[in-house]
């Protein structure tokens, strides 16, 4: 589920002038602006032998604020133009940073007078006596970004740097930002003078001796090997860069309809649709009204700055420690429980042996106590069958044994010879590992699973899940029905209710007291006894200790909602999260959690969300009566890293936000291949958060295991990051 932006089409463009129009002296806030400064400088360069001129603009306040640091803008001038040409946008950083729009940033515009302006700010091999090229790349990725950290409060790392230029400065910036990734996290590429494979005949790209070798002015081969294919298979997935593009609709049209792929929106187009394919890089495409000017440059510096700011800090974005747990391929996280000695206990499925246990085949499942330091296993169980084997949670018990629930698709328990379906199944494991009894469940032809797992006051377990067919008798109502079973402290099954109405309803969440037992979960068509609110709606319900159902609700909007968290506070609010597209405020889905009293009635409700894909996972009361919310992301609501990463939302006992934070890798983390949460949280001994999750990126330092691993993040709730 990588981060991919929408290409703009007209109606972006409509937007990005009106946007402009805001930035434009005159404004409601034009009176009480505070602007920042322009002053011209030089910086050193042993590569040139010889100064890079360069125009600095430091934002309002920068001269006072003698503790604060910045990140900082490169911003590459076109072929002909000068250093001059940027400072137009002074006006417009004014009023963005002022608005709060992007945060103060440090813009430094170089000039580029070499190769007669036509440097395409790269290395020449040309050595023409006539205008022989030079080290431009090295000069300014190398001695002006050093010169730039020593002279300014910058934050001098690749997540608080962005490259943009226009024309050939935007050519510039995409492969600075591509060449260079370990310097520049974010790219503002205008209108860029990139031609695939070649320029044609009349570009000034072969003029100026840019991409030439020797005494030739031109080289096809240094081209090819300069050009942004060539550089993608290098690109270092864990170091993404950020990507906006912008070309206007009315670029010059080449005559000959041979070089028609070479105008600068064609080519704008087939750049996009290159990057944002490529391991490594998050893109987005917008199409302005307009040529090869600024009247398109500066609203899509405006829009793309404005986009990438969330981007831009002073403070490296937070990384998911290591050590990762699984085996060589590709792992799913299945839960994780806290000791009250301090050890930890994680599940998962494993598609290989894990700390030399024996391997059964297809997904095993695994469960590992760790040490108090959180990384050494004092044992590790691994059992199976040669089809797939799944955890869905773990539950500690008093004895320092388990309880883990989810679902088999073979002969776990020794009984189920030939079984054609998933079952079901739940097990418990000794302080020591070894497994104590083993119960498989469910329609002997149909698909059951058990999806959570909550513990009963008798060191038996609640589990929740669904049944395609007849979990225990009962009749179906419809496609998919609910299940909640009652396990004894022996693992026989006490009792179960199976529960639905016509189309596809599946129970995600299970928590339980002396008092009652909480379910949560999702409907299609919605449950007998609640209203239909459109789409898919989540719903909680409230079980007595024998399985009479006190109340049920639907939960969320008009757009697909579910819940898939559930816990009880010290107080007995019942406390749920998930997501909803239905109250989403700025599109996609966005997290949703709530609190209801044990009698059904709503609390409060708040919705967490970005632009992106969001949703809640777990949901865990904290001792001084705030709420953690676990899930992912796909939006900036915190500083993001990668793909989807882990979100931690805190929430006080009213359910207003009091911060919210993410973490991550640069790929994926929280979240599955198909987009749906696969991280587990709970409170440790000490306070703080255990979170454990699907990570298909590496963590800090390295050290990734296969294609998809498990990880386990220690927290303090207040910060929300490891």
């Amino acid at each position: 589920m990588g981060r991919r932006w929408r290409i703009g089409g007209g109606a972006a463009a409509v937007l990005l002038a009106l946007g402009l129009a805001g930035a434009l002296p005159g404004g409601a806030s034009a009176e009480r602006l505070r602007t920042g400064t322009l002053t011209v400088a030089s910086a050193p360069s042993p590569a040139l032998d010889a100064t890079i001129d360069y125009t600095v603009y430091l934002p309002y306040g920068y001269a006072k604020a003698t503790a604060t640091r910045y990140p900082v803008l490169y911003l590459l001038h076109g072929r002909g133009d000068t250093m001059q040409a940027w400072t137009r946008v002074k006006a417009d950083l004014d009023r963005m940073i002022a608005d709060g729009e992007v945060p103060p940033v440090i813009a430094v515009l170089p000039d580029a007078p070499w190769s007669s302006r036509g440097n395409w700010y790269v290395d020449s091999a040309y050595t023409g006596a006539d205008d022989p090229g030079r080290p431009v790349e090295t000069a300014l990725t190398r001695d002006l970004v050093a010169h730039v950290d020593a002279t300014y409060r910058t934050a001098a790392h690749r997540g608080a740097r962005l490259v943009g230029g226009y024309s050939m400065g935007g050519a510039g910036a995409l492969r600075y930002a591509l060449a260079h990734s370990d310097l520049f996290a974010n790219a503002l590429v205008l209108s860029p003078a990139v031609y695939r494979p070649l320029p044609p005949a009349d570009s000034s790209a072969r003029e100026f001796g840019a991409f030439g070798s020797g005494a030739r002015r031109f080289s096809d081969e240094v081209y090819q090997q300069l050009n942004y294919p060539a550089l993608l298979p290098g690109l270092d997935p864990e170091s993404p860069v950020r990507m906006y593009v912008a070309v206007g609709d009315d670029e010059w049209a080449n005559p000959d309809p041979a070089d028609a792929a070479h105008d600068l929106d064609y080519e704008a187009a087939t750049l996009y649709n290159t990057v944002r394919r490529a391991d490594g890089v998050a893109a987005e495409l917008r199409v302005l009204d307009g040529g090869h000017d600024w009247d398109v440059w500066r609203p899509a510096f405006v829009d793309g700055l404005k986009h990438l700011a969330g981007t831009l800090s002073v403070t490296p974005p937070a990384g998911l420690p290591g050590p990762v747990h699984g085996s060589a391929g590709t792992d799913w996280a299945g839960g994780v429980a806290a000791h009250p000695d301090g050890t930890t206990t994680i599940g998962y499925a494993a598609s290989g042996p894990v700390d030399g246990q024996p391997y059964a085949g297809g997904l095993d499942a695994v469960v590992s106590r760790l040490a108090t330091d959180g990384t050494t296993a004092r044992w590790t169980t691994q059992f199976g069958t040669a089809a797939n084997d799944r955890l869905y949670g773990l539950v500690p018990l008093a004895d320092g044994g388990i309880i883990a629930a989810g679902y088999t698709r073979g002969d776990l328990d020794g009984k189920h010879p030939g079984s054609p379906a998933d079952d079901a199944f739940v097990t418990r494991l000794t302080g020591s590992g070894q497994r104590a009894w083993l119960t498989q469940a469910g329609d002997p032809t149909k698909a059951d699973r058990f999806y959570a797992v909550a513990p009963a006051p008798d060191g038996g377990a609640y589990v929740a899940g669904y049944t395609s067919g007849s979990f225990a008798g009962e009749a179906g109502a419809g496609d998919k029905d609910a299940v909640l079973a009652r396990i004894g402290p022996d693992g026989r099954v006490a009792w179960s209710r199976q529960f639905g109405g016509p189309g596809e309803d599946k129970a995600y969440a299970v928590a339980a007291d002396a008092q009652g037992v909480y379910v949560a979960g999702g409907t299609s068509v919605g449950l007998p006894g609640t209203t239909a609110l459109g789409g898919t709606d989540g719903w909680l319900a409230r079980y007595d200790p024998a399985g009479a159902r006190s109340w049920v609700t639907s939960v969320g909007g008009a757009g697909d909602d579910l819940l898939g968290g559930v816990a009880i506070s010290s107080t007995g609010t019942v406390l749920a999260t998930g997501s909803t597209g239905g109250e989403a405020t700025n599109g996609g889905s966005d997290v949703l959690t709530v609190a209801y009293t044990s009698t059904g009635r709503q609390g409060w409700r708040t919705v967490t969300g970005g632009h992106g894909a969001d949703a809640g996972a777990e949901v865990v009361p904290l001792p001084d009566g705030a709420v953690a919310v676990v899930g992912f992301t796909n939006s900036t609501l915190g500083l993001p890293v990668g793909g989807a990463d882990v979100l931690t939302v805190r929430l006080d006992a009213r359910g207003r936000q009091l911060g919210v934070a993410q973490y991550g890798t640069a790929r994926d983390d929280a979240a599955d291949p198909f987009g749906e949460e696969n991280v587990y949280a709970t409170l440790g001994a000490d306070g703080r958060l255990l979170v454990s999750g699907l990570t298909a990126g590496a963590p800090v330092g390295g050290g990734a295991l296969g294609n998809g691993d498990v990880f386990l993040a220690v927290l303090d709730p207040t910060k929300g990051t490891p």
